[in-house]
């Protein structure tokens, strides 16, 4: 019984001939263009943000509503409300 790597070895020494691709494959490179990088670096994507650990009493109904959500984004809902909290202090922070 043939091993799987054997029979990869064998079709891996076939060579691909490229020469029958179509023209327009050609065409399509020579008129793309170049986008600029306008993604930011990986360290800029962090959000340094100091966080404070409280303890808060919900109503079961808003808790079963975030839970909820939470489920259908694949999020925790514990970001969720961090989130709603956050929203409604810079709305009114800036007034």
């Amino acid at each position: 019984m043939l091993d799987c790597g054997g029979r990869v070895r064998r079709n891996m020494k076939k060579k691909i001939q490229y020469s029958s691709a179509p023209s327009r494959v050609g065409k399509a490179i020579e008129t793309s263009v170049k986008v600029k990088d306008f993604l930011p670096p990986p360290e800029d994507l962090i959000d340094e943000e100091e966080n404070i650990k409280v303890t808060i009493q919900l109503s079961k109904k808003s808790i079963s509503f975030f839970k909820k959500n939470a489920v259908r984004q694949g999020i925790p809902y514990q970001r969720m409300i961090k989130k709603v909290l956050d929203l409604y202090a810079d709305a009114y922070s800036k007034k």
